[in-house]
């Protein structure tokens, strides 16, 4: 069964979102893109938080707490493939190098990570 991470992503104090996005999509994204092989990533995406007054409306309707810059989806096609892939020389390596990217612009102290599983409703 397929197994995805999310990452819900704060940017690093002084970095503007539209700098932060810029470099998660024209530097960062292609890293990963190059490197999914080694990871045994299939699918990769980021959602790129928006400036909207809905943002506002939505977060006083549920109590909600300071917007994210971003989202990004990663997934494999199982946990085991995933374990496989990241355990191998080639792919320690290149999680080591996106790792070291990230620290460049994600403030890892407010952005939680986490494994799920999908479960299409409609």
């Amino acid at each position: 069964m397929a197994i995805k991470i999310v990452y819900c992503l704060r940017r690093k104090p002084g970095i503007s979102r539209e700098e932060f996005q810029r470099y998660w999509l024209d530097v960062h994204g292609p890293m990963v893109k190059a490197r999914g092989e080694a990871i045994g990533m299939r699918r990769y995406v980021q959602s790129h938080a928006v400036e909207t007054p809905m943002n506002a409306a939505l977060a006083g309707a549920r109590g909600g707490l300071e917007s994210y810059d971003g989202v990004m989806e990663g997934w494999w096609d199982s946990e085991d493939e995933a374990l496989a892939a990241l355990s191998t020389a080639e792919g320690q390596a290149a999680g080591a190098e996106l790792l070291a990217d990230e620290g460049k612009f994600i403030d890892f102290d407010r952005s939680p990570i986490f494994m799920t599983r999908e479960h299409v409703i409609y």
